[in-house]
């Protein structure tokens, strides 16, 4: 395929302002990009695509999704996950490994390579699990894993209890170059709660799941990265002691790097409206003071990436009550927009800062390759129109998941056509 993407706005980081491009795709490739200003190319033999002046960026990365399948395709498919990643300006994803049953074997990490490749309008990379069935108890075969194609290692949706059992895993993924991505929480001071402790419980006489529950984790975990040499990756922070042990883990050169979600940056305890679980999420919202730091955390470079945490859910699961409702909201279609209107429409972060934590980033902190809008790059191109406003509405969203706190929000920033790999995956 070889496409003309004319008139798009590219930020130029180095001047930190958005300039007009045109940009030649052949294949798989970005072959060419030029200034507007030397006026329109000669376009035959190539289909066109006008941006209008709107923001082109390479593709949105995110590197923490749940696709459901196998085993939960009434949740969600690898079909739906990807055409909502699509429409949500994300070219590349990393699946989590807690399907049922979950990617613990070869078999099952080339059966999601499999299924992508067939069904998916996006690039779609594989995590698997630390141990098998992510029960805890027995390391899966990593090399096999790798070999299959795992990007990595996690047991993401329940931590790692058992300290000798993470150093094994984290010496063993080392020896082999992976990462260990780690989901933070000890499970003997979670009570059974469905909130954070905080001014919501409180009010509600309900128990609450405290902050050291993810902290000690992230505190035992690297000084065990710092004992194996492992890249430590920390899923979903939350906690303002999770950024502390992970800035000082830093600065003693330990190889950590961690990812934060939408809504732990712009949503508290303090704001959820009742008992109503579309505000249930794992971790959960956390207090004023723990939203301050973690945005701290991402601005001083201690938090290296955003990510989502796509988690849907059906509405008959969301509609049993907080107690019995599973955790875990929606997020491919409403990220952008919503760190846009929040951060960048407001003058906080500039917006090469928001593009950088999305796209060359967690490129980097992976290895992956990807990340650039420059020639010689894979084509992963996302179009967003910044002047566009509207309201979130969950029942027009491509994934199968209703389950969003956001509902009824209007924001500015839509994506409004993304191509993956030289192919559009999604058009407005």
């Amino acid at each position: 395929m070889k496409v003309w993407i004319l008139n798009g706005n590219v930020w130029n980081d180095r001047r930190q302002a958005l300039e007009p491009k045109h940009v030649r795709v052949d294949g798989e490739i970005i072959a060419e990009i030029r200034d507007a200003s030397e006026g329109l190319p000669d376009t035959a033999g190539h289909e066109v695509v006008d941006a209008a002046g709107r923001l082109l960026s390479a593709g949105f990365i995110d590197m923490h999704v749940h696709l459901r399948e196998p085993g939960y395709e009434h949740k969600e498919t690898i079909a739906t996950g990807t055409a909502s990643a699509a429409r949500g300006g994300f070219t590349t994803i990393a699946c989590m490994p807690n399907t049922k049953p979950p990617t613990d074997t070869p078999e099952r990490v080339r059966y999601v390579l499999d299924k992508a490749k067939e069904a998916g309008p996006v690039r779609v990379l594989p995590y698997a699990a630390i141990t098998k069935s992510q029960l805890g108890r027995e390391l899966t075969d990593f090399a096999a894993l790798k070999e299959a194609g795992a990007i990595g290692f996690t047991d993401d949706g329940v931590g790692v209890q058992n300290a000798k059992m993470m150093k094994d895993a984290m010496a063993l993924a080392a020896s082999l170059g992976l990462p260990i991505v780690a989901h933070c929480e000890e499970d003997t001071l979670l009570e059974g709660a469905a909130f954070s402790e905080g001014e919501f419980v409180k009010r509600h006489g309900l128990k609450g799941i405290p902050n050291e529950s993810e902290s000690i984790h992230v505190g035992r975990d690297t000084l065990l990265a710092e004992a194996t040499g492992v890249h430590y990756h920390v899923c979903h922070v939350s906690t303002e002691q999770s950024v502390r042990l992970i800035r000082l883990a830093k600065q003693h050169g330990v190889r950590v790097t961690a990812e934060v979600c939408p809504h732990h940056l712009l949503l508290s305890d303090e704001d959820i409206p009742g008992l109503d679980a579309n505000w249930k999420m794992n971790p959960p919202l956390r207090s004023p003071r723990d939203v301050k730091a973690v945005i701290e955390g991402l601005e001083d470079g201690t938090i290296d990436i955003i990510v989502t945490d796509h988690a849907p859910h059906s509405e008959e699961e969301k509609a049993r009550g907080v107690d019995k409702a599973p955790f875990g909201i929606v997020g491919f279609e409403t990220a952008f927009p919503l760190l846009y209107t929040k951060f960048v429409a407001t003058g906080r972060w500039s917006l090469g800062f928001l593009l950088e934590r999305m796209t060359r980033k967690p490129a980097d902190v992976f290895g992956l390759g990807l990340g650039r809008l420059e020639p010689g790059q894979p084509a992963d191109l996302t179009i967003v129109d910044l002047e566009k406003e509207a309201e979130v509405d969950p029942a027009k969203f491509l994934t199968k998941g209703r389950n969003t706190p956001f509902a009824g929000w209007k924001l500015k920033g839509w994506p409004v056509w993304t191509m993956a790999a030289g192919r559009v995956a999604w058009s407005e």
